[in-house]
């Protein structure tokens, strides 16, 4: 589904991401693991085409994406959960998740498919409330739903735990393993707590200083190793 290979990013003369690859496949979740500060967000910025890469390729569907436009890359079926949530707080959770159908058109962009209000009960009672009014935790879900309203292929996940409420953690942790259950659409979670990540994910990428240091399934990974890489 998503192939990077060997890239390259710089903020001004620093090297933020250094020869990094991965791929994510169709029906797994691929855990992107990293304490904070080693470019995890930057990597997934590149991903989507907010930020530039300097060298390397970013392919999706093996179509080469690196030089597309992020609403270009959002039509394809990519869509992103920014670290954050970034929601529109003036408008209401209803106009939230319709600025997700944004790739659509028609009759498509104005009809919440009713699955996303199985995922989140608690959107379909707020829906006049205003974004802003939320709480974190809810405003994370609204996140996620605004992303899941495009009906993509890949959906990236950029610390989906960070500040939130633990029974939220384990609502956003069940919809993940729906998701990935459901074996059509390629997840990648970006997470500095190893157990969230272990719980759900299928393979692991692990970044330190920009670059991969170590990488492979669930049961080739061991806690302790990655854990070092994750601690303070």
């Amino acid at each position: 589904m998503l192939t990077v290979k060997n890239i390259d990013q710089y903020y001004g003369s620093s090297h933020t991401l250094k020869g990094v690859s991965m791929d994510v496949k169709r029906g797994e979740c691929m855990a992107l693991l990293g304490r904070n500060g080693v470019g995890k967000t930057t990597l997934l910025k590149c991903l989507m085409g907010v930020e530039n890469i300097r060298s390397g390729s970013i392919s999706f569907e093996d179509q080469e994406i690196s030089q597309f436009k992020p609403h270009m890359r959002a039509a394809l079926g990519m869509a992103y959960v920014p670290q954050g949530r970034e929601i529109f707080a003036r408008l209401t959770v209803e106009e939230n998740i319709l600025m997700g159908m944004a790739t659509k058109s028609g009759r498509q962009a104005k009809q919440i498919k009713e699955e996303i209000y199985d995922l989140f009960p608690i959107l379909k009672s707020m829906l006049h409330r205003r974004g802003g009014d939320l709480s974190g935790g809810q405003q994370q879900q609204l996140a996620i739903a605004r992303a899941l309203v495009a009906e993509p292929k890949l959906i990236i996940f950029d610390e989906p735990t960070e500040g939130i409420q633990p029974s939220i953690i384990k609502d956003i942790g069940r919809v993940i393993r729906l998701l990935r259950d459901r074996g059509d659409i390629a997840i990648l979670l970006c997470e500095q707590y190893f157990d969230f990540a272990h719980e759900l994910a299928d393979r692991f990428v692990v970044l330190s200083r920009g670059e991969v240091v170590a990488s492979g399934d669930r049961e080739a990974m061991d806690g302790d190793d990655v854990k070092r890489h994750l601690s303070v």
